[in-house]
């Protein structure tokens, strides 16, 4: 199975332009297959989904900062113990986007230079190394978005760059209902961004009822760690 990258440009307000990578599962065996796909960003641990996805026996992928990791050694200790199931990949050093300059990210301020967007994905991928003892080999920066330059860098750097196709939580900002509902409908081949640092936020819940729901419905689930690149 192969994951095909393509990219949406988006327009930034000082008229720079940033690439939102678009992620799709292609030659899937069964009749509809997805690979979930969490953000570990600086926060706590949403012991909602990690159960959901234990009790159901559902693999995912989770992107993990340094930053979180450093206070959620409960949360990681718990990933660490299934392996079978959670693939740690790397999602940065102090969730900085990998995106050239100062303007802000959706209220984040970005790495700003190629060496610091290298420090970020390095740093990242360095604290999942020590912690686990496992190379992480994708990468999603904060806020998904890159500046067009930071790609080929990361690239260089041996990371996969982890778009999407379905955001099921906008961020962790949506309530439960809505988040349910957008990954029930869930295409074949789709991969799906939702946030496992927000406990108190109603997204997560709304994540827990779309993981039960979609495996009531026949999903298969997979892994990004599974695929090999197109």
């Amino acid at each position: 199975m192969t994951l095909p990258l393509s990219r949406i440009a988006h327009r930034q307000a000082s008229g720079g332009v940033l690439l939102e990578p678009t992620l799709r599962l292609t030659q899937t065996s069964a009749a509809r297959t997805v690979a979930i796909t969490l953000d570990a960003c600086p926060g706590h641990f949403d012991h909602r989904i990690a159960d959901m996805l234990v009790a159901r026996n559902i693999p995912a992928t989770i992107t993990l900062t340094a930053a979180w990791m450093q206070h959620n050694t409960e949360g990681l200790a718990f990933l660490k113990s299934r392996p079978d199931l959670f693939a740690l990949e790397n999602h940065g050093a102090q969730h900085l986007p990998p995106v050239l300059g100062t303007e802000k990210i959706y209220g984040l301020t970005p790495a700003g230079s190629l060496a610091a967007i290298r420090a970020e994905v390095l740093g990242g991928a360095e604290a999942i190394a020590a912690a686990t003892g496992q190379h992480p080999t994708w990468y999603r920066g904060a806020a998904a978005l890159y500046s067009p330059e930071a790609i080929p860098l990361i690239e260089q750097l041996g990371f996969r760059v982890a778009g999407y196709s379905l955001s099921a939580d906008e961020g962790a900002s949506l309530p439960a209902k809505i988040v349910a509902a957008r990954m029930a409908a869930a295409r074949d081949g789709d991969v799906i961004i939702g946030h496992i640092n927000q406990p108190k936020r109603d997204s997560g819940a709304g994540i827990a009822i779309g993981l039960a729901t979609l495996q009531d419905a026949g999903v298969t689930f997979i892994r990004l760690s599974d695929l090999t690149p197109a």
